[in-house]
């Protein structure tokens, strides 16, 4: 018998109960998150999420790290292809729809040479990924037109995607240690 997607915890009564908490007073949808990368040694670091283990982040040989870990842009990639897969299985689970197979590629186009401030630093320099595609599997109890709805869905209310599509504001400050 084949493993389904209801068969891997996902729990439609509180997806359910989640949804219209939401609907009902939509300020209990808004977050803060948190992450912390200490530097550990040359381009690796360990970071933190709340108490869940570290993970170690770094960089390949072409960009002197020591190949030991996806680097930033990596991770930046499969937090948004993790961020779908949620999406489509939480959409499927509304539906009604079971899904066998969830899978999420992506790939992105990124100009590395500015290396990180000290490279090319023309003025009109196209920083960070430019291009992403994403190319989403799924096999389940519905037909083609449902599972491209589900994606579409997925795609459209990702936090992550939306994180990767539109300005975000971001401010940094300095402690001296």
């Amino acid at each position: 018998m084949s493993e389904t997607s209801q068969d891997r915890g996902i729990d439609a009564q509180g997806l359910t109960r989640l949804a219209d908490a939401a609907q009902s007073d939509p300020s209990t949808g808004h977050k803060v998150v948190r992450a912390r990368s200490v530097w550990e040694s040359g381009f690796r670091n360990q970071n933190y999420v709340r108490s869940h283990a570290p993970v170690l982040v770094s960089e390949p040989h072409q960009l002197l790290g020591d190949d030991e870990a996806p680097n930033p842009t990596e991770m930046a990639l499969s937090a948004l292809g993790s961020c779908i897969n949620v999406g489509l299985l939480a959409n499927a689970t509304h539906r009604g729809v079971t899904l066998t197979t969830i899978e999420v590629e992506l790939e992105g186009d990124i100009d590395i040479s500015a290396v990180w401030g000290v490279g090319d630093l023309a003025p009109d320099k196209a920083l960070g990924i430019t291009d992403v595609r994403v190319n989403v599997t799924l096999a389940g109890d519905a037909d083609e037109q449902t599972l491209q709805q589900i994606t579409d869905q997925a795609i459209a209310w990702s936090p992550v995607v939306n994180t990767f599509t539109r300005p975000v504001g971001l401010t940094a400050s300095l402690t001296v240690a």
